[in-house]
């Protein structure tokens, strides 16, 4: 698949993986079930999910480190700033970097242009906050988010998720 052709489904799984209502509850069985398939599965990741004023679930699983935990702060702002995907914004801007350029003033310290911060919206209201997961290839960190949504909102993840990458 070729990044506009990821792009477009990436612009589709943000417009279907809208929640409701969206509640702590929600934010703990959503990171609860990425946390048991990251365990089930070796994914040494960390599980970020935040509303814009708060945390509510947070996880280190083991073989993940403190930089996969500033990884998801840096992705988390990337969504919150944009209202996107990491993994849309990072390939829209495609720098090998992985900075944005410095015209758009964006410290590198704060923002990262890396796949795996999802924006949680809510029906009528908007991007609410943040499920951020690193530890793993951009692609996958993206893919373990979107398969949790897709999962918890009753929708078939083979629909949303991504082609495999061609080599």
């Amino acid at each position: 698949m070729s990044a506009p052709e990821d792009i477009a489904r990436i612009i589709a799984q943000e417009k279907a993986l809208v929640f409701p209502a969206f509640d702590e509850a929600t934010g703990f069985a959503i990171g609860s079930a990425i946390r048991e398939r990251a365990l089930a599965d070796g994914l040494p990741i960390v599980i970020d999910i935040q509303f814009w004023d708060r945390p509510l679930f947070y996880a280190a699983l083991p073989g993940s480190t403190s930089t996969n935990a500033n990884w998801t702060r840096r992705k988390r702002n990337v969504v919150r700033l944009l209202g996107k995907s990491s993994y849309r914004v990072a390939l829209e801007k495609a720098r090998p970097d992985r900075t944005f350029p410095p015209s758009e003033g964006l410290d590198s310290a704060d923002y990262v242009l890396a796949g795996g911060g999802f924006p949680i919206t809510v029906t009528g209201v908007g991007v609410i906050g943040v499920i951020a997961v690193s530890g793993l290839p951009e692609r996958q960190d993206h893919e373990v988010v979107v398969a949790a949504l897709c999962d918890h909102l009753g929708l078939d993840p083979s629909q949303y998720a991504l082609p495999q990458a061609s080599d």
